[in-house]
């Protein structure tokens, strides 16, 4: 079950490198047709409510000609690369016992309805610390035009050989949703496998995409000052909302549905998805900046998360402060906090973002 929290980073001189597989890279079979649906449907259920992730003539304003996805739908993407990786190359590893501890994304320009892209991902390192493994993944995602739109990294650590409770591994097998082969008629079709390995020596994916020149963003960067506290916000996540999210976002994860797998991974209740509370994060930054598009990278630590029982909402409230300024490119790092109920969600959240 892959879950998101911050355990203890391992210092240089107490880690092993594992060098089997890290460097190698391996490109995505198929490509991902970006849907003008699908991108509505993500908004949707990270509460993103800018016009331009639903409507054209919203996006046409910022310089886009179909409607843009939120800053974190590469994730949607990002899993699917992330499973198959696990299911893999890293089969050794028990997926119950998986966790995300940070996430970063690189946009060059917004992921647009109707791009057709292709990922690939690089095992850039696996650090032993004890019994868990730091597994550090990067990614790019190349469009129809060979430009890379966004690029990131994800780091997981996963613990290797270590008996699995059977209870763990009984609700995992019945309550996860499983993969079943595609079938035409009564003949199973032949599965090559969602990977393909690359050569150390293989091209680079591509070169940056460039972005529309202009921002329409809400402040006055001439008015701005290191230490100004963005506006407060607020989110309220329902289970309907982790439901939601899940369905959309491809998260089998049960510990965000089932109270039995969340109670066996040790948390009082089910939880809300970390890149939910991530998706809700850029959301509210989107609300200040006043342009989701202003947004060059992204990052996020997990640190804690967010309960959400049966009988009311639970609220996360957010909170930002400007880090720096450069004058010269017009750009600022965000510093960005959430908190629920008193517990903080990331051990650090950064944003860079650029003003009209």
């Amino acid at each position: 079950m892959v879950r998101e929290q911050t355990i203890a980073q391992p210092e240089n001189d107490v880690v092993v490198q594992t060098a089997t597989v890290a460097g190698r890279r391996f490109r995505v079979r198929d490509h991902y047709a970006v849907g003008r649906e699908k991108v509505r449907e993500f908004a949707r259920a990270t509460q993103s409510q800018h016009g331009a992730h639903h409507f054209e003539p919203d996006a046409r304003e910022l310089g886009y000609d179909g409607i843009i996805a939120p800053p974190t739908f590469a994730s949607v993407i990002g899993i699917s690369a992330t499973r198959a990786l696990l299911e893999s190359v890293l089969a050794d590893y028990d997926l119950s016992q998986i966790l995300q501890t940070d996430q970063v994304f690189e946009l060059a320009r917004p992921i647009v309805a109707g791009d057709r892209l292709s990922t690939e991902v690089v095992i850039e390192s696996i650090r032993q610390f004890g019994d868990n493994d730091f597994i550090l993944v990067t990614f790019s995602l190349t469009n129809q035009h060979g430009e890379i739109v966004q690029s990131g990294s994800t780091t997981i650590v996963a613990r290797r050989g270590v008996e699995v409770d059977p209870n763990i591994a009984n609700a995992v097998e019945n309550i996860m949703m499983h993969a079943r082969p595609v079938t035409v008629g009564d003949f199973a079709v032949p599965d090559r496998g969602p990977l393909v390995a690359l050569a150390a020596d293989a091209p680079a994916p591509g070169t940056p995409a460039s972005r529309s020149d202009l921002v329409h963003t809400l402040p006055d960067f001439d008015q701005l000052a290191v230490g100004d506290q963005l506006p407060a916000g607020t989110a309220q996540v329902t289970r309907g909302d982790l439901t939601n999210y899940a369905g959309v976002s491809g998260d089998p994860n049960p510990i965000h549905f089932s109270e039995r797998a969340a109670q066996l991974a040790g948390l009082p209740t089910v939880v809300a998805h970390g890149m939910l509370t991530m998706s809700l994060a850029g959301g509210y930054l989107t609300s200040w900046l006043g342009d989701p598009t202003a947004i060059e990278k992204f990052s996020v630590r997990f640190s804690g998360f967010v309960p959400v029982t049966t009988e009311t909402p639970s609220t996360v409230e957010f909170s930002g402060k400007i880090k720096s300024l450069d004058p010269r490119r017009r750009t600022a790092t965000i510093l960005l906090a959430g908190v629920s109920e008193g517990r903080k969600l990331f051990g650090r959240a950064i944003a860079e973002v650029r003003f009209a």
